[in-house]
């Protein structure tokens, strides 16, 4: 029986060391910045301030800049609200991989 024990406490062990385990790290994010950018410049800047220095972003629709300073901000919980949008938001169909990029790229303003 101990040898049971030993080896699920060193199986849980490795899982977790190779970051593989099930926590959840809301900070992470798994997308490219740079492609997320560009996704950004042609989904969402019809409303948002997408990158600093641009124009006006349509009332409601807060700048980019301003999601990624927001105290609360992770990329994580952009992308599950992206993935069910709220009533002011259009549905964009973007993939996962997409939103995680567009996330990444708003987490990469953050200052």
């Amino acid at each position: 029986m101990d040898i049971v024990k030993i080896s699920v406490a060193a199986g849980a062990t490795l899982l977790l060391s190779s970051g593989l385990g099930f926590a959840v790290d809301n900070d992470a994010h798994y997308g490219d910045p740079e492609y997320g950018r560009g996704l950004a410049i042609r989904w969402c800047s019809s409303c948002h301030v997408v990158a600093p220095g641009e124009g006006r972003s349509v009332p409601g629709a807060p700048p980019f800049a301003t999601i990624a300073q927001s105290p609360d901000f992770s990329s994580g919980r952009l992308a599950r609200l992206m993935l069910a949008p709220h009533p002011n938001m259009a549905k964009l169909g973007l993939s996962r991989q997409a939103i995680d990029d567009i996330a990444a790229y708003i987490g990469s303003l953050k200052k």
